[in-house]
């Protein structure tokens, strides 16, 4: 039974787009892309509620120490919310976060009649095991669409981050007035509906990395993106460059970023 779209078809037009974006990015990033970890969902779970408005590398080591101070998740839920904001302390918000956490682990732990694990949602369809997720207190669409791919069930769920929203809406994928909640529905839409793990991965890794080393917030390199074709931000950002040169000045005078 396929798993995407979640929602109904997108626009023809732009799923072509979307594909063939893919493809082109896919080329310049080396897909099949290696998956950066597998650990089991609720972990990916955690790991996500951390992630939020916080550099990988401050989540990771957050990550790390809360499990190096609890042996369990049990143990992390039934702590003094104190120690678990000391463990966290890396991340953004720490005092935020950790009681979030707590209530998460002990909202799961009553839904699920005392068992402290996710590891049943590999057995649900993809659109039931989000919409579980989503009903935890703090879980939105990209962390439940992380969890379920980035963890070891390995589902196609599609992931948007900061990165790939804003290749999107330079793309016109999606509208520029789309938050990156909803565009988690407009996105999958133009995914195909047989696309498995890896591809939705690939999909998702392949539209961040371009935004993180070449599509930049602030002085995107569009002189040198594989996708500027298929990209009206990027076309009339070089075409307004250059309509701003005088006649006579040099390429050297005025250099693009």
């Amino acid at each position: 039974m396929p798993s995407l779209p979640l929602f109904p078809e997108a626009p023809a037009g732009l799923s072509a787009k979307a594909l063939r974006a893919h493809e082109r990015l896919c080329a310049e990033y080396g897909c099949p892309i290696p998956w950066f970890r597998a650990q089991d969902p609720l972990s990916e779970l955690v790991s996500a509620l951390l992630s939020h408005r916080t550099r990988n590398a401050s989540t990771g080591a957050a990550f790390r120490q809360l499990r190096a101070r609890f042996p369990t998740w049990e143990a992390v839920r039934d702590a003094p919310c104190v120690e678990v904001q000391e463990a966290i302390a890396e991340v953004t918000w720490p005092e935020q976060k950790a009681p979030r956490i707590q209530q998460v682990l002990r909202r799961i732990t009553e839904r699920r009649g005392g068992d402290l694990s996710l590891d049943f949602l590999g057995e649900l369809p993809v659109r039931e095991a989000r919409d579980w997720l989503e009903q935890l207190p703090g879980v939105g669409p990209k962390s439940s669409a992380a969890t379920l791919l980035f963890s070891r069930l390995r589902k196609p769920a599609l992931p948007v981050d900061s990165h790939h929203h804003r290749v999107a809406v330079r793309l016109g994928l999606i509208p520029e007035s789309t938050a990156v909640g909803p565009a988690h529905r407009l996105l999958e839409e133009q995914l195909p509906p047989d696309w498995d793990a890896q591809r939705v991965y690939d999909n998702h890794e392949a539209l961040m990395l371009h935004g993180q080393r070449c599509c930049f917030f602030r002085e995107p390199a569009c002189q040198r993106c594989v996708v500027l074709d298929l990209c009206p931000t990027g076309q009339a950002r070089l075409a307004s460059q250059q309509g701003s040169n005088p006649v006579g000045d040099t390429e050297e005078e005025n250099p693009r970023p």
